[in-house]
């Protein structure tokens, strides 16, 4: 005889729906698919690393034909992501609107609490991967280590050397104050609106160094433009052998982003048991691992389920960083 668990019993208080309708609403949610096009919105301009990936991922899923619907990139990286977010939040309850996150989905709020976001309210999907962050400088110049680059910025001072970065008060100028407080510096800080932009800069000598990602920077790179000085990693990065870690030059400094996929609040099941093995059959590609490989992504793949403490744990994290730097009150 067939053990009766507890299953059996609450199906049996759900006389109400009956057998057939509750497996009738499973299958529904099963099938559903999306009936219009997939806003996809970026949290930062054109050319950076999140834009960079969105826009990857959108290929894979127009390779494989993984959706009847097409999936639109929208960049909205205006005041440090909160844009993106409120944006977000003003579609509450749709099925057809999605956001490639980084970490100013924590700082931008914790910041700008006028802004009256709360991200807990928001839907996550899945965690795609984790970014890095290194320092770099034009490759023409005569800076090799970071002996070399303390120097020339001391002796600079903040009006003589510039660093860029996507926006102000998110993870670029995070970085920086983490690098300025490590080794009594003082850089000029100069935003952008995205990664891309600030790694053409560097490569232009409109600003004198940056704290990349490996794909914004990647490109100039391999061309030889571009030179790598540290990495804010807990070990040295595969792609980039030769490049020590801040650890390892006796500072204990260890940054990364979160790159994953959010929804709004109140997103239906159906939708969300869409996107999630949408973005499963993504990260199974050979060009997605392909891509996570070249462009240095640590590959790191969280569901829902684990999602939700990940977010938690790193909105903390930031909340003491912030607030240990005295960026936070």
């Amino acid at each position: 005889m067939r053990k009766v668990d507890r299953r059996d019993f609450n199906l049996g208080l759900m006389a109400g729906l009956g057998t057939s309708t509750l497996l009738g609403s499973r299958e529904a949610a099963a099938n559903w698919q999306p009936d219009q096009p997939i806003e996809f919105v970026i949290m930062a301009g054109q050319g950076g690393g999140a834009d960079r990936l969105a826009r990857f991922v959108v290929k894979i899923i127009e390779k494989y034909k993984l959706s009847d619907q097409i999936f639109v990139p929208m960049n909205k990286g205006g005041q440090s992501g909160a844009e993106a977010m409120m944006y977000l939040k003003r579609n509450a309850g749709s099925s057809n609107v999605i956001m490639a996150t980084l970490n100013s989905l924590y700082t931008t709020p914790l910041r700008t609490p006028s802004l009256r976001l709360d991200i807990r309210e928001f839907t996550p999907v899945v965690t795609l991967a984790i970014d890095s962050f290194l320092l770099w400088v034009n490759a023409k110049s005569d800076i090799r280590n970071i002996h070399d680059y303390v120097r020339a910025v001391k002796a600079a001072g903040p009006s003589g050397w510039t660093l860029g970065g996507t926006g102000s008060g998110q993870e670029d100028s995070l970085v920086t104050a983490m690098l300025e407080q490590a080794y009594g510096i003082k850089h000029g800080y100069k935003p952008y609106k995205g990664g891309g932009s600030v790694a053409k800069a560097l490569i232009a000598n409109d600003i004198q160094s940056t704290v990349n990602n490996p794909s914004e920077q990647m490109d100039f790179y391999l061309a030889g433009k571009s030179r790598p000085i540290a990495a804010f990693t807990p070990i040295r990065l595969e792609m980039f052998p030769d490049v020590p870690t801040f650890r390892e030059l006796g500072h204990d400094m260890v940054y990364h982003m979160q790159r994953g996929i959010m929804a709004p609040a109140n997103m239906p099941r159906a939708a969300l048991v869409y996107y999630e093995k949408l973005f499963t059959k993504v990260e199974k590609t050979p060009e997605w691992r392909t891509y996570a490989k070249k462009k240095s992504l640590a590959r790191h793949w969280l569901k829902r389920a684990m999602l939700k403490d990940f977010m938690m744990s790193e909105l903390n994290a930031h909340k003491r960083l912030l607030h240990n730097m005295g960026q936070l009150s």
